[in-house]
C-alpha cells in the first residue's frame, strides 16, 4: 500500500484537507467497482487518521509554517498496521 499526501494551507487546514481527500476517494472508489483495493486501503488509512489525529496540534505545528511562507505537507502512511504520519516542510 502506498502512502497519502496531504498539503494544507492558510485557506484549509489539515482536517479539511484529508476530509476532502477522503470524499475525492470514495467518490473514485464508486466510480472504479469495488475490485480496487488500493482505494479501500486509502480510504481505511484516512478514516483512521481522522479518527485519532489531535488536530487542534496538528493545526498549531503546521500554521507556525505556513504563517512564515513556508510549505508543509503531511504523509500519512501505515506501520505494523497502525495508521501514522510525518509532517515535512517543503
Amino acid at each position: 500500500m502506498g502512502q497519502i499526501e496531504l498539503a494544507p494551507d492558510l485557506s484549509h487546514c489539515i482536517e479539511t484537507v484529508a476530509k476532502r481527500e477522503l470524499e475525492n476517494l470514495v467518490s473514485s472508489y464508486l466510480q472504479a467497482g469495488k475490485g480496487e483495493s488500493e482505494f479501500g486501503e486509502k480510504i481505511e488509512l484516512l478514516r483512521s487518521f481522522l479518527e485519532l489525529a489531535d488536530f487542534r496540534k496538528l493545526r498549531k505545528q503546521s500554521e507556525g509554517y505556513l504563517l512564515k511562507g513556508q510549505k508543509i505537507k503531511f504523509i500519512l502512511y501505515r506501520e505494523r498496521g497502525k495508521a501514522k504520519y510525518k509532517m515535512i516542510r517543503c
